[in-house]
């Protein structure tokens, strides 16, 4: 997947001056991205502060770490039922 050339920081601020009164073209015009683009960060990111959004990425990442532990013990415990359930 592509990264963006903008931070979310950045992304909020346009998405704030919008919610001010300017126009969703004249802001993609001054940024150089398509109007489609805008919408989509409007879509994902609209009534967010940098601090829900900085929020947001920690619980994403923590709950990625988690679900990585899980499967790990998963596939721990599959292993030992195999081991256990074969007769020597």
């Amino acid at each position: 997947m592509k990264r963006s050339k903008f931070t979310e920081t950045q992304i909020i601020k346009a998405l704030k001056e919008n919610e001010s009164g300017k126009s969703a073209e004249q802001i993609s015009r001054e940024l150089g991205i398509n109007k489609g683009t805008f919408y989509n960060w409007r879509k994902k990111y609209s009534g967010m502060e940098v601090n829900q959004l900085k929020e947001l990425k920690a619980l994403k990442e923590e709950n990625a770490k988690l679900k990585r532990m899980y499967a790990d013990q998963a596939l721990q415990l599959e292993m030992a039922k195999d081991v256990i359930s074969k007769k020597w």
